[in-house]
């Protein structure tokens, strides 16, 4: 197979920054407007309870499934992945049925008003979650033959579906928010199952042309279509039907054993990975520690805090998550593997670790200084006039700095543990749960909302220092240094700590009377920063260029 999976995840990575920061913006302004025209109680809602229901149901059901197919593909059979990979449909129907109820029955609303919207609501985001599993083998398929950009035009499809469905109900009657939610929901995922559906029956069709030279096409040009059928001998789909689950009457010709095996590990982990991720707005729903004007508050300030990890960090984990589990073998010791893939799977572990770190360390000394001038320009004064939000998004940037470290750590020990250590880590993610929801409750009840991220900052702590065992124990007897890349260098350090007193130095003396002045020092400080940190890895970058420059047009494929 002639794809490059370290250039195609680079490439993944690439796309998928460009088209977080592409969707945030749009989900800014849109947050933005939606809190001046028509009131924090309905963000709340959308944002924090039928987000949650979403995030829920989709997180249960697809990915212990995705996770677990992705790096089999040279393992198991292509039925065998279909059969499997299909499953997410019917639990996610079951999942449905039961967070539905909850969700409408059980979790206080408080609202009579949005009642009957919100249950829509509740329906039309769990009918979405089934109709995007529709389509999960189609996506599955997509990333393991390595079709980037069709993944960056669908979501970009998304994207602004979903907004100008949204947008132009909005705009018709403001009191129909949660309605027009909903529906902009159900249609933007109705048009990309639509759009895969559509280009893997024109792929399937037009691929066997294409190999005997007979594919001519005035719409596409033949650069492109070298890109996508080149090297893909390996792609043996011939009709839709090779998408559709095969039916036998034995079990073991239905599923791959160990297949299943490491779906129910993955599975076991999900659910408190789940809670783990989104404990906070599980605590917020079931009790009643704020109401629904302080949960859009705390959403809009905990969204502006986690910009790095929504544009960057998450792209960077989900593409190398793909990449190590295609380089490293699970069942394997290191010692027994691939050495030329072992080495090029350490140097990248490293060289990402180094570059996340240095990223949420960036965060975290100019957040200290401009956190309330992030604020005042997206919320206006009113907005600032209680410290909380600046305290938050304040304590926003120490938890990126962990969530950098535990990001792309978890992600190198999740793609390269065996079945049994993933098994033994879902208990001990059982325990982080626990403690991350008991300390969330108890934080908060003592501090506010503050006590929101103080918890999980200590529950990422935990998991990095997990992680870091692992990964030293799996290298123990061997000459590599996977992690040598959390130590991001001295002269970096010094930089950003002469950059944090000058900036906090201008907090105080010049912000308030000039906040372009204030604004400009850190502008300045920070190109300073950055200047300090290409200087002292130079070779980093001058190697990444030169693989980007030396790239071959044919270990490519979109």
């Amino acid at each position: 197979m002639g794809r490059n999976l370290l250039m195609s995840s680079l490439e993944n990575a690439s796309f998928n920054i460009v088209l977080q920061i592409l969707f945030r913006c749009v989900t800014f302004i849109t947050n933005a407007w939606v809190i001046r025209n028509v009131g924090h109680e309905v963000l709340g809602i959308m944002n924090v309870r039928l987000l949650l229901l979403e995030s829920t149901i989709l997180f249960l059901s697809r990915e212990p499934f995705h996770r677990a197919c992705l790096g089999q593909k040279d393992e198991v059979s292509w039925s065998h992945i279909m059969n499997q990979i299909w499953l997410s449909v019917p639990i996610s129907c079951v999942l449905s049925v039961i967070f539905v109820y909850i969700w409408i029955n059980i979790l206080p609303l408080g609202h009579p008003e949005y009642a009957s919207q919100y249950a829509f609501g509740c329906v039309s985001v769990a009918f979405s979650c089934i109709l995007e599993l529709s389509s999960a083998n189609m996506a599955l398929i997509a990333q393991l033959f390595c079709f980037v950009k069709l993944r960056v035009i669908l979501d970009s499809l998304h994207i602004f579906v979903r907004t100008l469905l949204f947008v132009s109900i909005i705009l018709y009657d403001r009191s129909l928010a949660l309605t027009a939610f909903s529906i902009a929901q159900v249609g933007s995922i109705g048009v990309i199952v639509l759009s895969y559906y559509i280009f893997f029956y024109w792929y399937v069709k037009s691929k066997p042309l294409y190999t005997k030279g007979a594919l001519k096409s005035k719409l596409i040009p033949i650069s492109v279509m070298d890109k996508l059928f080149n090297n893909m001998d390996d792609f043996t789909f011939t009709s839709l039907s090779d998408f559709l689950p095969k039916y036998s009457r034995s079990i073991n010709s239905l599923f791959n054993k160990k297949l299943s095996t490491l779906t129910v590990s993955f599975a076991k982990q999900g659910v408190v990975k789940q809670l783990l991720t989104e404990g906070e707005k599980y605590v917020m729903s079931v009790s009643p520690v704020m109401t629904f004007k302080q949960q859009a508050t705390y959403d809009v300030v905990n969204n502006l805090g986690s910009l790095a990890a929504r544009f960057i960090f998450r792209p960077i984990e989900d593409s190398s998550y793909f990449y190590f589990t295609q380089m490293v073998k699970r069942e394997l010791p290191i010692q027994k593997q691939d050495q030329y893939k072992i080495q090029e799977s350490c140097t990248v572990l490293s060289q990402v670790c180094k570059i996340v770190i240095s990223i949420g360390l960036v965060v975290l000394v100019f957040g200290q200084s401009y956190s309330k001038t992030l604020l005042f320009l997206y919320g206006g004064e009113v907005f600032v006039e209680s410290e909380l939000p600046v305290q938050l998004l304040k304590s926003h940037c120490l938890a990126i700095v962990l969530l950098a470290v535990n990001g792309i750590t978890e992600c190198y020990c999740f793609a390269t543990m065996t079945s049994i250590q993933l098994n033994s880590y879902n208990y001990l993610m059982v325990f982080f749960s626990i403690s991350f929801l008991v300390l969330s409750y108890v934080l908060t009840f003592f501090l506010g909302p503050v006590g929101f991220i103080i918890s999980n900052c200590i529950n990422m702590f935990s998991r990095i220092i997990h992680s870091i065992h692992f990964i030293n124990k799996k290298y123990k007897n061997t000459s590599y240094k996977p992690l040598k890349g959390l130590y991001v260098g001295k002269f970096f350090l010094l930089s950003l700590c002469i950059a944090g007193v000058i900036c906090k130095i201008s907090e105080y003396r010049i912000l308030p009377d000039s906040m372009l002045i204030h604004i400009t020092v850190g502008g300045v400080n920070f190109l300073f920063v950055v200047f300090s940190w290409c200087y002292e890895n130079r070779d980093l970058i001058i190697n990444s260029l030169k693989k980007f420059k030396n790239k071959d047009s044919k270990t490519s494929i979109d």
